[in-house]
């Protein structure tokens, strides 16, 4: 039931720790999303500026090509025929002069006939026909780009192939101003520009951009770890001790239930058993002279004492009373606990050690409670070891308190017990009420103090700590 009030608690927790994390990843995600787009959006713009620098570059060569070329060449020969070698390498020193310094990788002149006329590499200069479209559109006065890409699939999905080219077909004209006709197409150029450069730079720029992404984000996702942990801890803490105190409530009103119960139920039996006892004790004087060897008025006065410890023990435990504070030190009652139990320590061979620090001080505390609490864990620790054995007291103190340890060399409690040692009438003593520790720690609290029992080594046994405030 405690467990699934606590799951309960914390899950509202949970829930926001969930939407934290995913927020974080839709974020993380979208980032990198927006990423890629302005990624694309660089290409798209470095090709549209290659396209726009390619037409730049045609209209030069056109005007290059027709004033210093096609004029002169006309006027000499008569006509144009790159065939011939003197107008073949005076065409292409004006092409290569015109592109010189310029980032062009090809260049290609077709005629009218879609015949290559021109290029950087001869080999392909006569062949037909390999214009395409883009030829056909040039030779309406259209000129037309075309991104060509080659590597693998994946090169070219993730965005850098290995090769990355921008062909531009535009019509080769005459210029207007000298011509009749306004500009006739005389023929077609194409110009292939090599991008590669370009799209790794932009791609490696990407790898950088997703890199710091994802560096910033993960030292994002551990400090919100980190704290979405310490929060949890938190919370977990405070739901732990929000429960702690709703079963001191339930225990509260339990006892004082318990203690109405007890101190009617105490004031009843305790009428009749005065009156059992000191029968007892009248017919106990009459058996010694009529008939000595009878016992039976001693086992009546014996089992109405430990009745009547049973009872006050019930008093004791469910009806607490406030302490007297006085001041008082706790060595001084711990000595008068030892004077007290100097012939039981010495008939089942116990040795005591003490360790008392220097400059204790003093307490305001009522010394009866504490001393009745000092005995019962000493009695304890001496029934743990019914064969002898050496129990430790050590006392220090701090500004704010005086700790107190007692340590026996007994067998220790079970693990299983040790969680139920406060329960009320838990005992692993076949006489005992199972109310001794609980007394104990009545007393302690009722002083603003603290009780901690634990098993302190498989070699000694149980080691009990007490913790008192100095004011």
């Amino acid at each position: 039931m405690k467990r699934h009030t606590s799951e309960e608690k914390v899950k509202p927790f949970r829930l926001v720790k969930y939407f934290t994390f995913a927020s974080l990843t839709v974020i993380f995600l979208g980032t990198i999303v927006l990423s890629v787009i302005n990624t694309r959006l660089a290409r798209s713009m470095q090709r549209q500026k290659s396209e726009e620098y390619a037409r730049v570059l045609v209209e030069n060569l056109n005007h290059q090509v027709f004033l210093q070329f096609i004029l002169p060449m006309a006027f000499k020969f008569g006509k144009i025929q790159l065939r011939n070698k003197d107008q073949f390498e005076r065409m292409d020193k004006i092409v290569r002069s015109t592109f010189y310094s310029f980032d062009v990788e090809m260049v290609n002149i077709y005629d009218l006939k879609n015949t290559i006329s021109y290029s950087f590499n001869k080999e392909i200069i006569g062949k037909q026909n390999v214009g395409g479209t883009a030829y056909q559109n040039a030779l309406l006065g259209q000129a037309t780009s075309k991104l060509v890409q080659r590597g693998n699939f994946w090169e070219i999905f993730l965005g850098f192939p290995k090769e990355s080219l921008i062909v531009t077909f535009s019509p080769l004209r005459a210029e207007k101003s000298l011509s009749r006709l306004s500009g006739p197409v005389l023929g077609v150029v194409e110009i292939v520009q090599d991008l590669s450069k370009d799209y790794h730079s932009i791609f490696r720029f990407q790898i950088l951009v997703i890199f710091t992404i994802t560096i910033v984000m993960g030292i994002v996702f551990v400090v919100l770890l980190f704290v979405v942990k310490r929060g949890e801890g938190i919370f977990q803490q405070r739901a732990l001790e929000r429960l702690k105190l709703e079963e001191k409530l339930s225990r509260a009103k339990h006892l004082s239930s318990l203690g109405e119960m007890t101190a009617g139920i105490s004031h009843e039996i305790r009428n009749p058993l005065g009156i059992i006892r000191n029968s007892a004790e009248h017919l106990q004087k009459k058996m010694a002279v009529l008939d000595p060897s009878n016992k039976i008025p001693d086992i009546i006065i014996e089992e109405s004492s430990r009745l009547n410890t049973i009872i006050t023990d019930f008093l004791n435990y469910a009806k607490p009373k406030k302490p007297d504070r006085l001041p008082c030190r706790l060595e001084e009652i711990l000595e008068k606990n030892l004077t007290y139990l100097t012939s039981q320590i010495e008939e089942q061979r116990h040795v005591i050690k003490k360790y008392y620090g220097d400059d204790l001080p003093q307490i305001m505390a009522d010394s009866n409670m504490l001393y009745q609490a000092f005995l019962n864990i000493l009695i304890n620790s001496m029934q743990a070891m019914p064969g002898g054995g050496e129990i430790q007291i050590e006392i220090n103190s701090n500004n704010e308190s005086v700790i107190i340890i007692f340590e026996d060399e007994g067998k220790g409690i079970s693990e299983e017990d040790l969680d139920k040692i406060w329960d009320p009438f838990f005992t692993t003593k076949a006489m005992g009420t199972g109310l001794g520790l609980g007394i104990v720690k009545n007393i302690i609290e009722s002083h603003g103090g603290k009780i901690d029992i634990k098993n302190n080594s498989p070699l000694r046994g149980i080691r009990v700590t007490v913790e008192l405030p100095v004011k």
